[in-house]
């Protein structure tokens, strides 16, 4: 039989960061709230008959959203062997809300003190063994960040999954609710399960819906537990909800009044106080943001990467001359020689040739999440954002989004209003991801070498489209409607582990290069084919080919936004199949891979088809128009509709058309 083990704690916790370590697994952690938004199993390491399960971080099990829908009905339906409640420590109070809920559901639960190392750093004191007394439960002291106390606490928790003792709730209710929620406790009908009996009596005190949805009680019967629960608030002068939060709140205070010493006396402030007294000042705040980010994509565009870049063409420039004698000399034929050469090395060569300026990026945007900035952006970005009708929850997917639109769109899940999320998924596209970037770096480089602001410009051309967007779309009746708030915990900084950060570059890098092994590999081969040969599969000069014929096609589509000539207008579709590929395009229709000549004839082949005025707002057109199929097919999957997600695609698209002829006018005539 399996034994599971059910990670459970409240959103930034570190269950992800605990999953991956007791699984193998490689699950992407993030220090913001929102990055697990479904339930990911995998088994515990050395323990072929436990499995561990990974559990979307929620505050409470009175859910809201998607993600805390799926907690819930996992715990309550699933019923695992034992809980591992992941809290952090240096937050108890906030933590243990969800503990005394989690102790109602008689699943035997092993309390795990995550971020141990931040507590002890702050001086902090904190009676492990008086906690598990009150608690009623068992309680280990972790750092899962570097693996402290974590074989103690699986050891444990298998100890108490194999026993089989469920904890018992806790006393946290006084006498006169105490009794309503017995009553209603006794009134529940025999065919509902006896170990969730408590925890029903509860949710059904404070009017939880989704219970009532999930039980059948008769009329008589509800009436007599609306009769106890309205005793109950009237002798307290307080709603069923409100009475059952206060009462939660009330036996925390009272148990770690004995069980924790603080240092920091409540009226000092914290290093991360004084630093947000910076960052995320009313005045200071979206400028420091803005310099920040501009730095970081400097550095990994015109400067640090720029160099990284120019070895990696050397490195594919000499591959190609030494494939290229090998072939002769083994008298492969010319058409092979040109399919491998500039169809795959050209094309894909071109676009790995940006690895090390995505590796640069994401070292740096890496950083900023875990150092915990990027938090602290969410919060500022929300300030900005309600101004305009959008929600601060809408930016955490943006963030994903930096590396793939992908889990971009599926981290809108975290966002509970149905009107707010489909917008957001409609937006988080314009953020630039890291398909994105080598189009960007490549035009910033071949036709504004000089001008450092062109390639950070295109951040914050897709935030501006967010904002604009948002005060379009939200006079709209299907997004009409006040913004959700935005509560999100404000992690302490900290200095990131350097794993850590290499972790999450690695990740976003690999996802780059594995791209580029299969779709783009694949749209070189296509778009080698397509102009190489003629409709009667002739082999011919790119001007007389089948992709010089639909670009011609193309070319009277793009003439407002000046890059209506059959080149551009063909890899501009190509951006349709995957971003990456736009480059490769270019590369094969520039004849990039003749060696060291290659990276001086795709600049010299832009700087041709292209004027700074068109270049930019080819990039504009890059940047907001729909994304790739794959983030196209995430759209469908999360909108649940094709007409919403051919309204989203042909929104997106008609945006790209309508600000890149803008510019391009604009542009031409200064």
């Amino acid at each position: 039989m399996i034994t599971v083990l059910a990670l459970v704690g409240n959103p930034n916790c570190g269950k992800t960061t605990m999953f991956n370590s007791l699984t193998g697994s490689d699950q992407y952690v993030g220090n913001w709230p929102g990055v697990t938004v479904a339930k990911k199993g995998g088994m515990l390491l050395n323990h072929p008959d436990c499995e561990v399960v990974d559990l979307p971080g929620i505050y409470s099990l009175s859910p809201y959203t998607l993600e805390e829908v799926v907690t819930r009905d996992f715990l309550v339906n699933e019923h695992p062997s034992v809980i591992i409640n992941i809290v952090d420590a240096s937050n108890l109070e906030r933590n243990l809300y969800l503990t005394t809920q989690l102790l109602e559901l008689e699943i035997p639960v092993v309390l795990a003190l995550n971020m141990m190392d931040v507590v002890n750093s702050n001086g902090d004191e904190i009676d492990i063994a008086r906690l598990a007394k009150e608690l009623n439960c068992k309680v280990v002291p972790i750092a899962a960040i570097n693996g402290s106390g974590v074989d103690e606490l699986i050891k444990l928790a298998v100890e108490v999954a194999k026993e089989k003792v469920s904890n018992q709730a806790l006393p946290i209710f006084n006498d006169t609710e105490e009794i309503a929620v017995r009553g209603i406790e006794r009134l529940l009908p025999d065919r509902e399960s006896t170990q969730l009996k408590r925890w029903l009596a509860i949710k059904i005190f404070e009017r939880d819906p989704k219970v009532f949805e999930q039980i059948k009680i008769s009329s008589n019967l509800l009436a007599r537990m609306d009769a106890l629960r309205n005793g109950c608030e009237k002798a307290e002068e307080d709603d069923a909800e409100s009475i059952v939060i206060n009462a939660r709140y009330r036996y925390i205070t009272s148990t770690l009044r004995d069980c924790i010493k603080k240092k920091l006396r409540t009226w000092e402030l914290s290093v991360s106080d004084k630093i947000d007294n910076i960052v995320t000042n009313r005045v200071l705040a979206l400028p420091i943001f803005f310099i920040i980010m501009w730095a970081v994509y400097y550095i990994a565009i015109q400067t640090l990467g720029s160099m990284s870049v120019e070895s990696m063409q050397a490195v594919f420039g000499f591959i190609s001359e030494q494939l290229t004698n090998l072939m002769v000399i083994g008298g492969v034929s010319l058409t092979i020689q040109s399919l491998i050469v500039d169809g795959v090395i050209g094309g894909v060569g071109a676009v790995l040739g940006f690895v090390p300026q995505i590796t640069i990026l994401f070292l740096f945007l890496s950083f900023l999440e875990d150092c915990g900035y990027m938090s602290r952006a969410a919060f500022i970005m929300d300030r900005a954002f309600r101004q305009f009708g959008l929600s601060g929850k809408s930016f955490i997917p943006m963030l994903v989004g930096t590396g793939c639109s992908v889990p971009g769109i599926m981290a809108t899940r975290t966002i509970e209003n149905e009107k707010d999320r489909r917008l957001t998924i409609m937006l988080t596209p314009f953020i630039p991801c890291s398909a994105k970037m080598p189009v960007f770096v490549l035009f910033a480089a071949s036709l504004f070498p000089k001008h450092s602001w062109v390639g950070p410009s295109m951040y914050f051309w897709g935030i501006i489209m967010v904002v604009v967007s948002g005060m379009l779309l939200k006079r709209t009746s299907p997004f009409a409607g006040e913004p959700a708030p935005f509560v999100m915990e404000m992690p302490a900084y900290h200095m990131p582990g350097s794993r850590t950060v290499l972790k999450h570059t690695w990740e976003q890098v690999k996802s780059f290069i594995l791209k580029a092994g299969t779709i783009v590999f694949a749209a070189s081969v296509l778009v080698w084919f397509l102009q190489s040969f003629n409709t009667s599969l002739v082999l011919v000069e790119p001007t007389k080919s089948m992709l010089a014929d639909i670009g011609h096609f193309l070319a009277p589509v793009f003439l407002p936004q000046g890059f209506g000539n059959w080149q551009a207008a063909f890899a501009a579709i190509t951006g349709f199949l995957a971003k990456e590929a736009i480059v490769s395009t270019f590369a094969i229709l520039a004849g990039s891979g003749d060696g060291a000549g290659s990276k001086a004839d795709l600049v010299l082949t832009l700087q041709t088809i292209f004027t700074p005025a068109s270049a930019y707002a080819f990039m504009i057109f890059t940047l907001l128009a729909a994304p790739c199929c794959a983030a196209v097919g995430a759209i469908r999957s999360e909108m649940g509709s094709w007409k919403w997600t051919l309204f989203a695609v042909g929104y997106q698209t008609g945006l790209a058309y309508l600000l890149a002829a803008i510019i391009y006018q604009v542009g031409s005539r200064l």
